[in-house]
């Protein structure tokens, strides 16, 4: 009998125990929000559902193109055979959508992806609300946002809620490859100074306007090509450059803009697009009036690119962004990018030689005899965190061999941003370096189009 009371009550704490932990769970569930998702960004982050967070999402926007394109990307998602997703939106479109959302926090994460001329504003308030955010790049597009976004930074730390941007490029195979044999000294030494003639990193990335999402020609906002809306090339894309180089060059260390970062010089120039060209993109009949100021006899002229030369904690670093109208044949958004260490250099390829996939390089930087039994040491040392991982002797030095298994496509790497945030929200905080180097890496940005601007 006694044994028998014994069991019932251990029973019943286990059922009570459990049921606890069942409603702490319940309380901490995440609810997206999704906030004007002028880009298709903001579909990508909802390719595939994650543990622990609600299949609801409530959606408020303007009625219109975007808003349609955007339901009708995660319609897709939830329709596709393989590893269909069951997003449930509920969208609300009324013209106070943004004081609704606000009013109603129906979630707690905003996950915001658009317009960018607004989107500092979005983050602001959604961050004053007690909201966390996960912000699509650029968070900013112009340096008079620079203190707005420290200042929503530093509400973020005070409301104990989290603000973060979307860096998909962290989680592309080759660059995290990069970063690991760079952090190892028997296959890379030091990474070098450099100088602003011949930078110690330098990182290149081409993309189009023209391009498949999701399996099909992906329609552009007629927004996207005005950069007083979308941002120029040196402040948008370039973003992922400047991150990644700060990523890499100086892994989990706290940048401070005021005294780590020095500019040399930044420019700017035009990507030309015909009527047809962009009819073609946005599927609408022209121009529209806000873009009128940048068409010269029927082309549209863009700045969409653009280039940063700086010095890093004294390290030279060149990022640079082109965008042309569309690829090759074949071909797709394309990187490049180089980091000279004192034994090798580090470099990713993403040519025609390499059927436009992105392939990683180790080239010697002398003559040291010795050089193949150190580098064959960092191989084993990075074999172990990504199994498979090798590399084959050619010409130069070595091709890092990479497993299919790694080889994520760029829309993937949305899912894995989203995953890494959400194990921040779980932890309650996020890396200590994270805060500052985003500060810096918009400081950095927006610096460099102010003085392109003023030096063309």
């Amino acid at each position: 009998m006694r044994k028998k009371q014994l069991a019932t009550g251990f029973a019943l704490v286990l059922n009570m125990l459990f049921n606890q932990e069942v409603s702490a769970q319940t309380s901490k569930e995440i609810k997206l929000i999704t906030l004007d998702p002028g880009h298709f960004h903001a579909a990508l982050v909802q390719k595939n559902m994650f543990p622990g967070v609600s299949p609801e999402v409530r959606v408020y926007a303007p009625a219109g193109a975007d808003l349609d394109f955007h339901l009708q990307r995660i319609q897709g998602y939830n329709a596709r055979k393989d590893n269909p997703t069951a997003w449930d939106e509920k969208t609300y479109t009324g013209p106070d959508y943004l004081e609704k959302m606000l009013a109603e926090k129906a979630g707690n994460v905003v996950v915001i992806a658009g317009n960018n001329r607004i989107k500092a504003d979005y983050i602001q308030k959604s961050i004053d609300a007690g909201l966390n955010v996960l912000a699509d790049k650029p968070m900013i597009i112009d340096g008079k946002d620079f203190d707005k976004l420290k200042k929503t930074f530093a509400t973020a730390a005070q409301k104990k809620v989290m603000l973060y941007d979307i860096m998909t490029e962290r989680y592309e195979i080759t660059t995290m490859l990069q970063r690991e044999f760079s952090m190892l000294p028997s296959a890379f030494g030091k990474l070098e100074k450099g100088t602003a003639d011949n930078p110690a990193v330098t990182k290149e990335s081409v993309h189009h306007f023209y391009k498949y999402v999701s399996g099909s020609v992906l329609t552009r906002p007629s927004w996207f090509m005005d950069v007083a809306q979308q941002g120029e090339g040196i402040v948008d894309v370039t973003t992922h450059l400047v991150d990644l180089i700060q990523w890499e060059c100086f892994p989990e260390q706290v940048i401070d803009y005021q005294k780590d970062i020095k500019l040399t010089n930044a420019r700017r120039w035009t990507t030309d697009m015909t009527l047809n060209q962009f009819k073609t993109i946005t599927k609408t009949g022209g121009f529209p009036d806000y873009l009128k100021k940048d068409v010269v006899n029927d082309v549209l002229k863009v700045y969409s690119n653009g280039e940063i030369n700086y010095q890093l904690k004294g390290v030279h670093a060149k990022a640079s962004v082109i965008w042309a109208y569309q690829a090759p044949e074949g071909g797709g958004d394309t990187h490049y990018s180089i980091m000279r260490g004192t034994k090798a250099n580090l470099i990713i390829r993403q040519g025609a030689e390499q059927n436009y996939k992105p392939t990683l390089y180790i080239e010697p930087a002398g003559n040291d005899k010795t050089y193949e039994t150190g580098l064959m040491q960092a191989v084993a040392a990075v074999a172990k965190k990504y199994p498979g991982v090798s590399v084959k002797k050619n010409a130069k030095g070595w091709e890092v061999d990479i497993p299919e298994q790694y080889k994520e496509g760029h829309e993937a790497h949305f899912g894995r941003v989203a995953e890494k945030y959400l194990e921040f929200l779980k932890q309650g905080k996020l890396p200590a370096w994270e805060v500052p180097n985003m500060i810096a890496k918009y400081y950095t940005t927006t610096q460099a189009l102010k003085l392109a601007t003023k030096t063309q």
